[in-house]
């Protein structure tokens, strides 16, 4: 294993690290382990130094959120997979290994274990579940998550498939990969960049897979909880930016027509008196107003760049309609047909 690199990205969790950390070098033999900080202020470093002095340490200048955190470090990282994984994350014994099989593929890009919630080890976590999917509307959901609805693990999602996107969570995939398509978009800053990446490279015939025989347990919400209004804006912003840059065919059509659905959720955080979600689903269209330009040129650089569009893990319904409409719950309840 001594070409796979764990690469855990940190920002002021040390506590994470005194609860984490162990396992993950005990659970990884033969691999890298490494921790990017991102300029902590908490002395995470020091107690690392002091602690875990196999422990590989790269100290960003500054706090640049996931995605430009996990770009500096991963410069300096040379090995044939990285393995990304979140500071809040419990391994488990032999949970590399499933990872490692599936990458004998070589038109594989990249992978995810099975993600439980750490609080209830018997369902499943937000964040990637058993592999992410995507709507027509580009609403992105999971393998045991559709919106915040979260099942339980019985066993039912056991096979290894193909998906459309990979989470960020624990992440394995290609250095090469990685780099060839320049890495995670730092104007992201942090939510969806995995998924954004994981689309530009399977526009480029690139695939990815769950692996559920490797399991771990998530904490979820870590740096930013799942309630807080930054993360509602930068989740519709940041949906909002991939679809500018990935959709492909008309585009203001289908922008106008998300849009609207984007409208429908502020309304329903209005009236929920939730203001603050509205104000972020709000100034997360008018980010997109001010940087139109910069994102239609990146569009047309991945357009030059795409070569087949491998649409695995695409479905061609509404993941709303389904939910809210024909009120399914579960990812095995979904007309099956509708999925690429």
């Amino acid at each position: 294993m001594n070409d796979v690199a764990v690469v855990i990205l940190n920002w002021n969790g040390k506590s994470f690290l005194e609860q984490f950390l162990s396992t993950v070098i005990e659970c990884s033999p033969g691999t890298r382990i490494i921790v990017a900080d991102n300029a902590s202020t908490d002395e995470s470093v020091a107690y690392i130094q002091e602690n875990f002095p196999s422990v590989e340490i790269i100290e960003n200048e500054s706090n640049g959120g996931f995605a430009k955190g996990y770009n500096d470090a991963l410069k300096k990282v040379d090995s044939k997979y990285y393995l990304l994984l979140n500071s809040d994350i419990e391994v488990t014994p032999n949970w590399i290994q499933p990872l490692l099989d599936c990458m004998q593929d070589e038109s594989i890009s990249g992978c995810q274990p099975k993600i439980r919630s750490f609080q209830q080890k018997d369902s499943f976590e937000h964040a990637g579940a058993c592999g992410g999917f995507m709507d027509s509307n580009y609403f992105p959901f999971c393998r045991g998550r559709i919106f915040n609805e979260i099942e339980e693990d019985k066993a039912q999602y056991e096979e290894s498939m193909e998906i459309f996107w990979a989470t960020g969570a624990a992440l394995m995939i290609r250095s090469e990969i990685y780099h060839a398509h320049g890495g995670f978009d730092e104007d992201f800053f942090a939510h969806m960049e995995e998924i954004d990446l994981c689309w530009r490279i399977k526009r480029q015939n690139g695939r990815f897979m769950v692996a559920p025989e490797s399991v771990v347990y998530h904490v979820g919400g870590g740096t930013l909880s799942y309630t807080s209004p930054r993360k509602v804006y930068l989740n519709f912003r940041n949906n909002l930016m991939m679809l500018v840059k990935n959709h492909q065919g008309l585009l203001f059509p289908k922008l106008l027509w998300r849009m609207s659905l984007d409208a429908l959720a502020a309304v329903r955080f209005l009236v929920g008196g939730e203001f603050k979600n509205f104000g972020a689903v709000f100034r997360s269209h008018m980010y997109l107003y001010g940087n139109l330009g910069s994102l239609l040129k990146k569009r047309s650089a991945l357009k030059k760049s795409a070569t087949e569009f491998n649409t695995k893990g695409w479905y061609s319904g509404s993941i709303i309609w389904a939910f809210y409409g024909k009120k399914v719950r579960k990812f095995s309840d979904l007309n099956q047909r509708l999925f690429k």
